[in-house]
């Protein structure tokens, strides 16, 4: 691909940006676009609808333009697919009932703090602002719940995704919780220290309000978690931006985690001798003091330097990695829940990409067999590469292509691809090493079975007990295949609960990212040359996987 004039459905997709951008601020920081920032979106029920129309209004217009290039036929299919889907879970009234316990407005109003300016008063003047308007933001999400409880019919988040809601809202709502510490971090004179403090106590009263609001509509969550195959379908296709058998799928996960836990066994016995289970080898990877850092501080220059050295190696051999690109900042989370995950650049790249860990209170100890493959999932070549290099095409892709969508499939998909990549590259041939890449594989398998079989409610293994699939069997069968501590299973596991579709999408999308590579390989034979596929895929952006798929066949 090379430089293109811009075209009429670049101007379509650019005005729906900036759309989006005016009606959710929030959008708009993650985005690192201008927007204004002492806000937050509307997410009462009338909010919703404003922004469903000027999807359903963007639509239209796509149907309007002339398309002149390959560019503006992926763009066109990319964004029917994503804003049709929008809608169909807007009129479904999944936008109402927006709740569970990682990523739902209830998280996203405090996230989106740390993506924020601090190095200026100015910086912090726009804080203390944009948390005075935590209140509103937060009323407008009960409203938005309560209208989903009334739909007699419609969606409603699980009870157990609703208690969690009440632990978390309470969190930011006692003496000491982070709007507190926030404001505190300024360091800063009067009248802002008092405009921050302020704020502060307006976002706790909010997020109080919050809880007992959620305690009110504990009568209407349903108990079970299952959301059943109809919402499954629409979950699915919004998380992969494909359409998928489910039940052949199902099927795969099971056959695909037998083939990695037997790939474990091997190296297993490479590490420490015939006999050796995976679970003892990781127990005495865990236990090898050659492979610990200690403290957060540690962790952070371990993770930098292995990004750092990840960057040098792969650029201009195995990828084509822009000069603003090769920066990544690897950072240490304000947050204490346990996630590693990563934030694009904004446009001009003056925000840097990062890769974020948040340790849990009282872990001070980490292992670097497990993690090194985490820095080259969330790094380089994973989700860094692939998102801040889509950024940096601006001579090639309009705005929404660049920086307004991702496919948890195309971009979660490709993190794992990149995963697996760098251990046939030769950079987990040592088998602490690969043990990890397998370990973090096998997580994402098993989650496929669950996710699939608790929603669907499909038959569970004998071993099981046989039956339906729900919690009470998804929990032993999720210890047994991820190798970490009780407190983050039981997090992953509430997420797979509240989330239906996103976690599949890691293996999945990795499978459909393998499909597609390798048919590109058989079609073009001796000719294939793969750092010049990657560059062709990561250029198309983050699509849909069957836009992808149609778009590099």
């Amino acid at each position: 691909m090379t430089e293109r004039q811009h075209t009429a459905l670049d101007a379509v997709a650019d005005a729906y940006v900036d759309t989006m951008a005016r009606l959710s601020p929030l959008a708009a920081t993650a985005m690192g676009v201008p927007g204004d920032a002492t806000k937050i979106d509307d997410l009462s029920p009338a909010g919703i609808a404003e922004r469903a129309d000027a999807t359903r209004e963007t639509l239209k217009q796509i149907d309007q333009v002339q398309l002149v290039d390959e560019v503006d036929e992926v763009t066109a299919a990319a964004m029917r697919e994503r804003l049709s889907l929008d809608l169909e879970l807007y009129d479904a009234g999944e936008d109402f009932a927006d709740l569970n316990n990682i990523a739902s407005p209830l998280q996203a109003i405090r996230d989106t703090f740390d993506l924020m300016p601090t190095a200026t008063a100015d910086d912090w003047e726009v804080i203390a602002e944009r948390m005075a308007a935590v209140p509103g933001a937060v009323d407008g999400y009960i409203e938005s719940l309560r209208y989903a409880a009334e739909q007699k019919d419609g969606p409603f988040p699980a009870l157990r995704q609703v208690k969690i809601g009440i632990e978390q809202a309470t969190e930011l709502a006692v003496d000491g919780s982070f709007w507190q510490q926030l404001a505190r971090q300024a360091e800063a004179s009067e009248p802002l220290a008092g405009s921050l403090a302020a704020g502060a106590e307006k976002a706790r009263a909010a997020y109080g309000r919050l809880a007992d609001a959620l305690r009110d509509l504990t009568d209407r969550a349903p108990l079970e978690d299952a959301v059943g195959l109809e919402r499954y379908q629409r979950f699915s296709r919004r998380f992969l931006g494909a359409t998928i058998d489910l039940d052949e799928t199902y099927e795969w996960g099971q056959e695909e985690l037998a083939r990695i836990v037997a790939e474990q066994e091997d190296v297993a016995m490479q590490l420490y001798g015939e006999g050796t289970t995976p679970e003892e080898a990781m127990a005495r990877l865990d236990d090898d003091v050659t492979r610990q850092l200690h403290g957060t501080d540690a962790l952070q220059r371990w993770m930098q330097e292995t990004s750092d050295a990840a960057v040098a190696a792969l650029a201009d051999v195995h990828f084509d990695i822009p000069e603003p690109v090769r920066r990544l900042e690897c950072m240490i989370a304000p947050t204490q829940n346990g996630g590693i995950y990563y934030t694009g650049p904004s446009a001009d790249f003056s925000r840097p990409g990062r890769m974020w860990w948040s340790v849990p209170p009282g872990v001070e100890t980490f292992g670097t067999w497990r993690e090194k493959t985490t820095v080259y999932h969330e790094g380089v070549p994973g989700h860094h590469l692939q998102i801040a290099q889509t950024v940096f095409r601006e001579a090639l892709l309009n705005k929404w292509r660049r920086l307004a969508v991702f496919v948890s499939g195309h971009g979660e998909g490709w993190a794992l691809y990149a995963e697996r990549l760098m251990a046939d590259l030769g950079f987990l041939d040592d088998p602490g090493d690969r043990m990890g890449m397998l370990d973090a594989q096998r997580m994402r398998a098993a989650r496929v079975v669950l996710d699939i079989g608790v929603h669907l409610k499909k038959e569970a293994p004998e071993y099981l007990g046989g039956g339906t699939w729900d919690a009470e069997k998804a929990w032993p069968f999720l210890k047994s295949n991820v190798n970490m501590n009780e407190g983050f299973v039981r997090f992953e596991l509430d997420r797979y609960l509240g989330w239906p579709g996103q976690a599949p999408s890691y293996k999945v999308g990795q499978r459909l990212w393998e499909q597609a590579r390798d048919a590109a390989a058989e079609r073009e034979g001796d000719s294939f040359d793969i750092k010049a596929w990657h560059r062709k895929a990561l250029d198309l952006g983050s699509v849909g996987l069957d836009v992808l798929r149609d778009a590099l066949a």
